[in-house]
């Protein structure tokens, strides 16, 4: 056999079992706060024409895209990014509405990194777009969502860091850099290079004071009031009008509650140029990389016709999966905690059995036993699989034994009273003592009413 067959292309990677399970709890919670928002789910394509995602659109880069052709010889793409395709079904459905459009989606995309970098080719990415708010309300809203999804994943300590990209543009625009130029910095001051920003300025005919900024600018982070600190080092009304539109979204954010779960940095320049002004990343620890990206895009859906602002963010579920895990606040999960063993013999009294354990809620696996395994077999098969009740119907099916599995109890019923008394909590040892208990206390608020 090809043991190639067994393993996943690099990449990619396998979810099962209680990672699996406590992945689709995660996000089923955030799902929830996007829900309380008013937010409206959505699903697009996993592959889309290229051009969706073409240079202009300011996305991944074509060396990033997995590509490959239809039957018609059209070049399509797996969806390395949300956003574009959000805009297209926006502009395709929404074309006639003027009001706001509040959409949210979970689906994996597609970015075909190198090797070395050591990231997951596909990810899965949940979020939400609000699309014909150009407002700083909508700015607000959007990270006041963020903050609550990962307080709702159960995240105690993390940032959102926000950026503002019209403070460079505005700066570049004045200092008459080509486009080559203008990325080489960006990628400088994003990298917080400040010996690369200090080179590559050297070798630009640019006023000294300009200068200064762009070498000031990987140092701009830290509350509002650090960024306040910006006005007294240009003049340049656009990038003027960036620090005025952070600060109003700090009163805002205030007005949430939730001011201190924001930092700022002017120096956080994404490089999807279809952002138009905020920009926000959230980090926690025990990640070497953001959680949560997003940010503003009042141009993007122009190019598919449709004029309308828009704010967005994805949260990269794989990451906050790994930080939750490293800091042990993985979601609680339930498995299924009981195992119905049964002889050919009882099968009737085993599917009854289980239908009435299903019927009260309760998750139960049901097997017939083989010949060739003992009950020893299929009470280690439990353990390993986290089944904490194991209940085995002999041949005739009037018994049931049940096997505490968690408290290596054992105890041994007649089913036609296991099925009378039958309930989640009631199907093991475990669960009689605590009704025995209740039946207890009863009995004591009765003696002590009389009293």
């Amino acid at each position: 056999m090809n043991r190639q067959l067994l393993h996943t292309p690099e990449g990619v990677r396998d979810i099962y079992s209680e990672e699996c399970a406590r992945k689709l709890a995660l996000q089923e919670r955030i799902r929830g706060v996007f829900h309380l928002y008013g937010y409206e789910d959505i699903e697009t394509p996993v592959f889309e024409f290229f051009d969706i995602f073409n240079k202009e659109r300011g996305s991944v880069s074509s060396s990033e895209m997995f590509k490959f052709f239809d039957r018609d010889n059209n070049t399509l793409v797996l969806r390395p990014d949300m956003t574009p395709s959000i805009a297209r079904c926006v502009a395709k459905y929404y074309m006639d509405e003027e009001g706001p459009v509040r959409l949210c989606y979970l689906e994996p995309a597609f970015i075909n990194s190198t090797s070395y970098q050591g990231r997951l080719k596909e990810s899965t990415q949940t979020g939400a777009e609000l699309i014909g708010d150009g407002s700083c309300d909508g700015d607000g809203e959007m990270i006041a969502m963020v903050i609550a999804s990962l307080q709702a994943a159960g995240l105690k300590e993390f940032q959102v860091e926000l950026g503002q990209v019209e403070f460079y543009r505005g700066l570049v625009e004045e200092s008459g850099m080509d486009e080559g130029t203008q990325e080489k910095l960006r990628e400088l001051i994003e990298n917080k290079n400040f010996f690369g920003v200090e080179e590559l300025l050297t070798e630009q005919t640019i006023a000294p004071e300009l200068k200064q900024v762009f070498l000031k600018l990987p140092e701009l982070l830290g509350d509002i009031g650090q960024i306040r600190v910006a006005r007294s080092l240009t003049t340049n009304p656009r990038a003027l009008a960036a620090i005025d539109r952070l600060e109003q979204i700090q009163e805002i954010l205030d007005c949430y509650g939730l001011g201190d779960y924001v930092s700022y940095d002017l120096g956080m320049l994404s490089k999807y140029s279809y952002y138009t002004g905020i920009i926000f990343k959230a980090y926690t620890y025990g990640v070497g990389d953001y959680i949560v990206t997003g940010g503003r895009y009042d141009r993007l859906l122009e190019q598919f016709g449709k004029r309308a602002a828009a704010v967005g963010f994805a949260i990269v579920v794989d990451r906050l999966m790994m930080a939750l895990s490293r800091q042990k606040l993985a979601p609680e999960i339930s498995m299924t905690e009981n195992l119905i063993l049964y002889e050919q013999t009882a099968r009737a009294a085993a599917i009854r059995l289980a239908g009435r354990l299903r019927d009260t809620g309760t998750a139960v696996q049901l097997t017939s036993r083989s010949p060739e395994h003992d009950a020893g077999f299929y009470q280690d098969y439990a353990c390993r699989h986290h089944i904490r009740t194991l209940l085995y119907l002999g041949e005739d099916g009037n018994q049931v034994t049940v096997y505490d599995l968690e408290n290596r109890k054992k105890e041994v019923r007649r089913t036609a009273d296991y099925m009378e008394a039958g309930s989640g909590p009631e199907t093991s040892v475990a669960g009689e003592q605590t009704r025995k208990a209740a039946d207890s206390g009863s009995a004591r608020d009765r003696k002590e009413g009389r009293e």
